[in-house]
C-alpha cells in the first residue's frame, strides 16, 4: 500500500527529474532558443508522456517564477501565473527580470 508520506516523496523525485530534464535541454539548445514543453515530459516518461503535460507545466511555472527558465507564447516572456495555449521553454530571457526600483 502507498502511504501519504510515499506519494508526496514520489512527487518530490518527478519535480527533480522534470526540473532537471527542463534545465538539460534548453541548456543544450542555447540561449534565443527555445523547447517543447513535451520534449521534457518525453525525456522523463516515453511511453507515457502526454499523460504528464500538465506535471510539466506545473513544474514549469514553479522554475520561471524562480528565474530558472522563460515562458514563451509568440517567442516572447509571459507572466508565468496568467498564459493560456501553447508555450515554449527557454533559458531566461533579460525582459523576464523584475524592473529596477528607481531609488
Amino acid at each position: 500500500m502507498v502511504t501519504a508520506h510515499d506519494r508526496r516523496y514520489l512527487q518530490s523525485m518527478n519535480k527533480q527529474t522534470i526540473e532537471s530534464a527542463i534545465l538539460a535541454l534548453v541548456e543544450q539548445r542555447g540561449a534565443g532558443k527555445s523547447i517543447c514543453p513535451s520534449e521534457a515530459a518525453r525525456a522523463v516518461w516515453p511511453e507515457e508522456w502526454q499523460k504528464r503535460m500538465r506535471e510539466v507545466r506545473g513544474v514549469a511555472v514553479g522554475m520561471a517564477r524562480k528565474g530558472e527558465i522563460s515562458i514563451l507564447r509568440k517567442g516572447k516572456p509571459v507572466d508565468p501565473d496568467d498564459f493560456k495555449g501553447v508555450y515554449r521553454l527557454s533559458l531566461p530571457v533579460a525582459s523576464d527580470a523584475p524592473p529596477e526600483a528607481d531609488g
